[in-house]
């Protein structure tokens, strides 16, 4: 019976946790507009908690956690999980799935630029022309005339209305910045933990990181009129950003080197753009698939192996 080597399950893995992450990055767009960033955050963590309770326990053939590792996490979760969420969830309230899923595509040349600064590891030329590359992409979008108007949604039905959209698209920027530093951390913590208590542990950190802010919105929150699509769509959310992406991104770090695994983010603004067009049913202009495709060549340049067969970092 053939098996997969380990190395291409941890692809598969780590191709499916950015694809989901650009799924509900485009699905929290409805959410947004229902619900206050904050108290939907708070929500999140909440739900993630609950499911992940079971994962808390230590594993008896690991041992405990230095003082390194419990840093490590703290940062995971207040870049991945706290400033992430803010950033991505109030960004997504003032611009399109689409526009996410264009500025989305950076996340891999960040990564590298990150991995130059914290991790000491050489830039080539190539990936320096892969980030130049997103920025080009990212600066023609926030041009686009297309970018003005935004969707004031009640429930999963609304109309259009003027908002910040350049506002919007540098808090998505934001995220990106988090996501690679969410990448970068979490090989620290791949070493010293299992992946199902990482999930757990930086989720918790989420949680008491949100509840103050939680817990304000929520005293003054109409909670009833929500409709129940939108609680259906806030359960899949949390379980999806909160759970399987975070298992998913950490079970398939174990084996893959942290450089090569920021070539899978790929999947994240192409995810976000689909759902966005195929589900939301926004639409792509001209100068957003130009803007896509150059920040996809940025993508490639970063990620492509050289012609030593090593991947250009």
């Amino acid at each position: 019976m053939f098996q997969a080597p380990p190395r291409l399950i941890s692809y598969a893995l780590l191709a499916a946790s950015m694809a989901l992450v650009g799924s509900y990055v485009a699905l929290s767009r409805p959410l947004v507009l229902v619900l206050p960033v904050f108290l939907l955050a708070w929500l999140r963590f909440g739900i993630g908690g609950l499911a992940t309770l079971h994962w808390l326990k230590r594993p008896a053939d690991e041992p405990p956690m230095s003082a390194a590792t419990r840093k490590y996490l703290f940062l995971e979760s207040f870049f991945g999980n706290f400033l992430f969420s803010i950033c991505m969830l109030s960004g997504m309230s003032m611009t399109t799935a689409v526009s996410a899923g264009v500025i989305m595509a950076a996340i891999p040349a960040v990564i590298a630029a990150l991995s130059r600064v914290f991790l000491k590891e050489d830039i080539h030329p190539r990936t320096w022309a892969a980030i130049a590359c997103s920025v080009v992409g990212i600066g023609l979008l926030s041009l686009s005339k297309q970018e003005l108007p935004t969707q004031d949604l009640q429930g999963l039905e609304g109309s259009f209305v003027p908002n910040n959209t350049l506002l919007g698209n540098a808090l998505v920027f934001g995220a990106v910045l988090c996501e690679a530093a969410y990448a970068v951390i979490a090989k620290k913590l791949t070493g010293a933990l299992s992946p199902r208590r990482i999930t757990a542990l930086i989720n918790l950190w989420g949680l008491a990181l949100m509840t103050p802010f939680g817990v304000y919105v929520a005293w003054s929150f109409d909670f009833g009129a929500v409709q129940p699509a939108s609680w259906m769509l806030l359960v899949f959310y949390a379980m999806a950003a909160s759970v399987w992406t975070v298992w998913l991104w950490m079970s398939g770090l174990k084996n893959v080197p942290a450089s090569s695994a920021g070539v899978f983010t790929v999947m994240l603004p192409i995810s976000a753009t689909l759902v966005g067009v195929l589900v939301l049913g926004e639409t792509m202009t001209a100068l957003h698939w130009l803007a896509l495709c150059i920040a996809l060549m940025g993508v490639l340049l970063a990620t492509l192996p050289g012609k030593d067969g090593a991947r250009a970092a």
